[in-house]
């Protein structure tokens, strides 16, 4: 348990940013996996706009530091493949 003054204000700071980044995580797994789910549709068009959405909020993931770039980048590279693949 913090003792002083300087630790019980970090560890109020701690979790209110776990809490935002939490929320940031989970905003960006919903347009992940609705660009997952227009792919396993094979539906092109969708599967494109929906990937398209995405990735402003991924990018977002990295500079708010929730993710670090080169996952976000192999996750995009990944995705947008699959989409270019699609009939």
């Amino acid at each position: 348990m913090a003792n002083t003054p300087q630790a019980k204000k970090r560890a109020r700071q701690n979790e209110a940013r776990f809490q935002v980044n939490k929320a940031r995580r989970s905003r960006i797994r919903t347009f992940l996996r609705k660009v997952e789910e227009a792919i396993t549709s094979g539906d092109k068009d969708a599967a494109s706009a929906a990937l398209r959405d995405a990735q402003p909020e991924i990018m977002r993931g990295v500079t708010k530091g929730v993710y670090h770039k080169n996952t976000v980048a192999r996750k995009m590279s990944r995705l947008s493949a699959r989409v270019k693949a699609i009939g």
